[in-house]
């Protein structure tokens, strides 16, 4: 019992810990990309990539927003990355989907990449084109929220409470 009281407490000293000004700037963000016809392009790798696949029913379902992962068309995604690289796999997958400045891309991701570590470089090269575009950035990230974090147009970094 006092495992799930532990739990319990530091789930809500992360809820207690959000900023609610941050939360709300992501949705005006999806309400305005709704609003100009624009689509949602959401990215993802390891646990982050399940929940991009996630998110793309309830973007569709619950708020109408039409929706898309690359991580959905596991052949061409294990494609292009045989030949042309895990790097550049998701920004390559963007230039294919004809991403556009009314589009956004949204970042689940424990760390937001980091290029010179070599750490979700996919993501970098993809938020480095979505900035070239003018598309929105959006994400949800963990620890210091990489380069998400320093890129996005609105983000949330959850709090490590439990190193």
């Amino acid at each position: 019992m006092d495992h799930i009281k532990k739990h319990l407490q530091e789930t809500k000293d992360i809820v207690d810990l959000l900023d609610p000004e941050k939360i709300e700037k992501i949705i005006r963000s999806l309400v305005e990309i709704r609003r100009q016809n624009g689509r949602l392009f959401i990215l993802g790798v390891g646990g982050g990539a399940g929940i991009a696949s996630h998110a793309v029913n309830d973007f569709r379902k619950i708020a109408g927003i039409e929706a898309y992962s690359p991580i959905d068309n596991v052949p061409e995604l294990t494609a292009r990355v045989n030949d042309e690289g895990w790097e550049t796999v998701f920004r390559e997958w963007l230039k294919v989907s004809r991403l556009r400045q009314e589009d956004g891309i949204f970042v689940f991701s424990v760390g937001g990449g980091d290029a010179d570590r070599n750490i979700s470089a996919n993501i970098v090269e993809a938020l480095k084109y979505g900035q070239k575009v003018g598309a929105k950035i959006l994400g949800v990230v963990g620890r210091d929220g990489g380069y998400t974090a320093k890129v996005a147009d609105a983000c949330i970094v959850i709090p490590t409470v439990n190193p």
